[in-house]
């Protein structure tokens, strides 16, 4: 879910125009919930820093720097004034309250994990930001799990565009980064539920057991 209007063409030329300004600014307002393509400037910026254009550590630095920044505005938008708006809007669909705190529990106990693996995920990158502050996440605690995922992520992505812009196609580099975060989404589901599933195993089987131990 992005806009548009971005093509990939306007992508190049905007990063071919404003460097490592428009890395840490596309990535920047991605994080913050906006949908712009980030993750598409940032690969375009470690091809061209593949190719001489730009330096290296710098759209390394420009990455890293924007989806900290980004999520960190994200999750205190959130913080501060996401909850009554994630209220009206479920009032607008028809949500009851007491079903959107039950979700904002659920987010609360998986947080770090949607925070820190989410960058590999487009809308989970757009969003886990303000809903860790709409959870009302530990802010030290999305500190940390914020900058992990976000140096993780911005080497592996610069890395990889950097060593293969070259020798692949562009569209095509964007295609398989795109895959790669579909297998990624699918993990990050596993490790919410899995663990959500097997606690309520466990505690429908602990329920079992005392009711057969009182007969």
């Amino acid at each position: 879910m992005t806009l548009e209007f971005l093509s990939l063409d306007n992508i190049q030329e905007i990063a071919h125009q404003y460097g490592y300004w428009a890395v840490f600014v596309g990535i920047a307002l991605e994080n913050a919930g906006i949908p712009l393509p980030g993750e598409t400037v940032t690969i375009v910026g470690g091809v061209f820093a593949g190719g001489g254009d730009l330096n290296y550590w710098l759209v390394l630095g420009s990455a890293i720097s924007g989806a900290v920044i980004g999520d960190n505005f994200g999750y205190w938008l959130g913080r501060l004034g996401g909850w009554p708006f994630l209220v009206k809007f479920g009032q607008f669909f028809r949500i009851n309250s007491q079903k959107l705190e039950e979700a904002r529990i659920s987010f609360s106990r998986n947080a770090p994990r949607a925070v820190f693996f989410g960058r590999f995920v487009t809308l989970l990158r757009i969003f886990a930001g303000p809903m860790a502050g709409i959870a009302r996440m530990p802010y030290g605690q999305f500190l940390l799990c914020n900058f992990g995922g976000a140096a993780i992520w911005a080497a592996t992505m610069v890395t990889i565009s950097f060593f293969f812009g070259q020798l692949i196609p562009l569209h095509q580099l964007i295609n398989w980064i795109t895959q790669f975060g579909i297998l990624a989404l699918i993990l990050v589901i596993a490790s919410l539920i899995i663990p959500s599933c097997w606690e309520s195993f466990n505690k429908v089987r602990s329920q079992k057991c005392e009711v057969r131990s009182k007969n």
